[in-house]
């Protein structure tokens, strides 16, 4: 992992007393019903704080949401190192030479990462054995230089079937107990590989979708699978495998030519179809694995609309947040979200960023 060029401008101090511990529907509260802050430039009125529920009030005929079909996948598992004892293990991604990249945690909550692993270290997870071959992507990949947080791994036996028998959703200590995997998918989730839940798109219902749809905006669906988001304050994104296919790119084309709004839902499908988009702005067929930052050094291009969560201090995605949004924008929309106690975190509150449109491939 590598530090990132550029540091967030977006500034607010950190919301931990309001980290959403549970799914809302845990709370009674139903999947659209969590709140949601929009921020509508082009409409002239500031900040409206509604329900989820009621995102198409603020969306036109022909705009296009773009989706995740990522599903999540049991990605946590305990296991026994070599030299630490009981560790947490996060199977973050399967690589195309079949080992896996994985992150190593302490026990029992996975609260802190193992910055301290070697190469050679042994992972003894059920009837499998990981054996650590060089930290990922490069050695003193952690921004601090302390160490290396995420690992490739050669895995001896059946990995995805441990995971399958004894996996569980990812967790970082802040929630009020475990929840099945169930609670980690959205409506949009087809095919199963995120170590993570694409989470900006979970207050989406059948009912609402239909609802949109029948308001005439269009869905454009991409695939990405995330690895793990733990990362430090400073610290890129991974590489993450993405696709997005023809349907998609004339779909995003076309709403581009009519003047339409593109809207990614979250951050995940925005640099999906990004890493899809050329230099002006044409969004063509492409799938691999995108190492795409977006960032003042690579604004977004195509996308000029975001449904997201709320992200941590400094937290790479905030980059991406103020490439979209705008930076004034973006610190407006987080005080608001400080001032209102909006919740954070993957069972949190939501946000619609609408900036204005002649912001479009020009933000501050």
């Amino acid at each position: 992992m590598t530090a990132l060029a550029s540091v967030p401008t977006t500034t607010f101090r950190s919301p931990r007393e309001n980290t959403a511990s549970q799914p809302p529907e845990a709370g009674g509260i139903q999947r659209d019903g969590i709140r949601l802050l929009v921020a509508a430039a082009d409409r002239d009125i500031g900040f409206e704080h509604v329900r989820f529920r009621d995102i198409g009030r603020f969306l036109e005929a022909g705009d296009v949401l773009v989706v995740n079909t990522s599903a999540t996948v049991a990605a946590e598992v305990d296991a026994m190192s070599s030299r630490h004892g009981p560790v947490v293990v996060h199977v973050a991604a399967p690589l195309d030479d079949g080992s896996f990249v994985v992150e190593i945690r302490t026990a029992p909550d996975a609260a802190r990462p193992v910055l301290d692993a070697q190469i050679g270290d042994r992972l003894s997870i059920g009837p499998v054995s990981a054996a650590l071959l060089d930290p990922y992507p490069r050695t003193l990949s952690s921004p601090t230089g302390r160490g290396n947080r995420l690992w490739r791994a050669q895995v001896s036996g059946d990995l995805d079937a441990v995971l399958s028998m004894h996996g569980r959703p990812i967790v970082y200590g802040y929630l009020q107990e475990r929840y099945p995997l169930s609670d980690y998918q959205t409506v949009f989730g087809h095919h199963p590989g995120s170590a993570e839940m694409p989470s900006a798109g979970r207050p989406f219902t059948p009912a609402l979708v239909s609802e949109l749809v029948s308001a005439g905006v269009q869905f454009a669906p991409v695939l990405l699978h995330t690895g793990v988001s733990s990362q430090e304050a400073g610290e890129a994104p991974q590489p993450e495998r993405f696709s997005v296919e023809a349907s998609t790119a004339d779909l995003v084309n076309a709403a581009r030519r009519r003047g339409s709004r593109v809207v990614a839902v979250g951050t995940t499908a925005t640099r999906a179809i990004e890493s899809a988009t050329r230099s002006d702005g044409q969004v063509r067929t492409n799938s691999g694995w995108t190492d795409l930052v977006i960032s003042p050094e690579r604004p977004a291009r195509v996308v000029d609309g975001l449904v997201t969560g709320w992200h941590d201090p400094e937290a790479s995605h905030l980059l991406l947040v103020e490439s979209v949004a705008g930076t004034e924008l973006t610190q407006q929309a987080y005080d608001a979200a400080v001032s209102h106690a909006y919740l954070w975190h993957e069972f949190g509150d939501s946000c619609l960023l609408l900036p204005r449109r002649d912001l479009a491939g020009a933000r501050r």
